[in-house]
């Protein structure tokens, strides 16, 4: 069966399309940078994609099993320090996911067979900054610009459901990776034995390993009864303070320097709310489907992470 991942170069998409190849699953990468897209198994193709338009890969749809959605630039940027929120690169970073969603339409809409699934990747933006209420995915969206930026990358795919193609939207949390996303960013400073909270150290952060996050999407692409809304983290988030001293455990190095909250927003302008305001974001959905964790708990996330 085939399934198509658009903007699938990054972390989540190249290790899905791996996971996927095992199982004999024909798997196609569409991705504006396919160089980007390395140490693939040879069955796995890339295609180059603008990301606006179906030109090159729309016959690829017809007959899919399915499309897993990952396209979209980095909210934080693609260097290793946060790039700010400026009002051109909101503007860019939400045309990146709007455009592309609404080309996966037009291209599904042109296919006489269509696909069976589309999964459309969020994140837990969309709750907004709910300091340490617990959220699950019966949870209203919020106001700020990351929920209202999540609204419309959720948005912009929603007609697939009308044609009777099932959809599912998987709302993420901070993916726990030594090879990409947040975690190498947050391990720098116990590097160097100046691990500590940030801010407050109250916020709470909603994680998942990376092996869960990749089982969960298989899990639901491979279950006809499972759509709408779930979220991919772990049952049991943490606060930042609880996290940062576990990390220090797993690394065996001190914690005691904190990053005070108005150095960051000095330094990244609004982007360090991504990091200053917490959500405790629940997965109440994924388990209600019957979906297990190998990793539920935080220690034994970091420690097959960083030393498995």
């Amino acid at each position: 069966m085939r399934v198509l991942i658009p903007g699938g170069s990054g972390l989540i998409g190249r290790t899905l399309a791996a996971n996927l190849s095992k199982v004999n699953y024909e798997v196609f990468i569409l991705s504006r940078s396919p160089e980007k897209a390395s140490a693939l198994p040879e069955n796995v193709q890339t295609v180059q994609w603008d990301g606006m338009t179906t030109r090159g890969w729309e016959h690829l749809v017809e007959g899919s099993y399915a499309i897993v959605n990952l396209a979209g630039e980095n909210i934080a940027g693609e260097g290793f320090f946060p790039a700010r929120w400026t009002a051109e690169r909101k503007k860019r970073i939400l045309a990146s996911r709007t455009d592309s969603g609404k080309a996966i339409i037009e291209a599904i809409m042109a296919a006489k067979n269509k696909p069976d699934v589309l999964v459309q990747s969020s994140a837990i933006g969309y709750y907004g900054a709910l300091n340490d209420q617990v959220v699950d995915e019966y949870a209203p969206a919020g106001n700020d610009f990351l929920a209202k930026f999540c609204q419309g990358w959720e948005d912009v795919t929603a007609y697939a459901g009308k044609v009777g193609v099932r959809r599912v939207v998987i709302r993420t949390g901070i993916v726990l990776s030594k090879e990409g996303g947040a975690l190498p960013r947050m391990i720098l400073p116990f590097k160097f034995f100046a691990g500590g909270p940030y801010g407050s150290g109250h916020q709470y952060v909603s994680w998942i390993h990376l092996d869960d996050e990749i089982a969960a999407i298989r899990f639901l692409l491979e279950h006809p009864e499972t759509s709408g809304v779930y979220n991919l983290t772990s049952p049991n988030p943490n606060t930042n303070a609880d996290f940062g001293r576990t990390l220090a455990k797993v690394m065996k190095r001190p914690y005691y320097l904190p990053v005070p909250g108005f150095a960051l927003k000095a330094a990244f302008g609004e982007v360090s709310t991504v990091v200053l305001d917490g959500q405790r974001v629940i997965p109440t959905r994924l388990q209600e489907s019957g979906f297990n964790f190998q990793f539920p708990g935080l220690e034994p996330a970091l420690q097959d992470t960083l030393t498995g």
